[in-house]
């Protein structure tokens, strides 16, 4: 009987090793694709762009910080067009309600369609018209969903590109608050 025990034990302790060996696999894929979708994207301080929101205001992206003093903020870009996008609307209309965020709407049309869009899809965002992807280009954004964390002084302290969970958002906020 105790030969039989030390077998199972070495056999559960071998197949143990491999499940811990794909995980930690796994989680360097992982890893690796995060970083290269995310290796052009901005950190520290963003440029002083130029917006003009859904709503016809113009300001600054450094305006609209200073609306949040001592907050961390949210900056994500988007399109209309992009499935990944629409499968996110309402994580980032919840995180909305916690936090700051401003969403950019990469080559979704010029401002009132955008507005139009807002409206019909209900989306309660303060969102910047970006027709051109200008805004996005000057932010080094290629690619969307991306968002980008900034800490309370503008830094940019966390991204992601693609779809990104709601806990995994309000992790890098936190994180930016913290």
């Amino acid at each position: 009987m105790p030969t039989a025990l030390r077998w199972l034990g070495q056999h559960l302790r071998k197949r143990w090793r491999a499940h811990a060996l794909n995980l930690l696999m796994l989680l360097g894929v992982f890893a690796g694709t995060h970083w290269w979708q995310t290796r052009n994207l901005p950190s520290g301080p963003l440029p002083a762009l130029p917006l003009e929101l859904a709503s016809g205001e113009r300001l600054s992206l450094e305006q609209w910080r200073s609306r949040h003093p001592g907050q961390a903020t949210a900056l994500y870009v988007w399109a209309q067009w992009c499935p990944i996008c629409r499968v996110q609307e309402p994580t980032i209309t919840g995180l909305q309600q916690d936090h700051p965020v401003l969403t950019v709407a990469m080559q979704s049309g010029q401002t009132a369609q955008v507005a139009r869009l807002l409206q019909e899809r209900r989306l309660p965002w303060t969102t910047a018209v970006d027709p051109d992807g200008n805004i996005a280009g000057a932010l080094g954004v290629h690619a969307v969903p991306t968002i980008l964390v900034m800490d309370a002084q503008g830094n940019v302290t966390g991204s992601s590109v693609g779809y990104t969970s709601a806990w995994g958002m309000r992790l890098r906020l936190w994180w930016a608050n913290w």
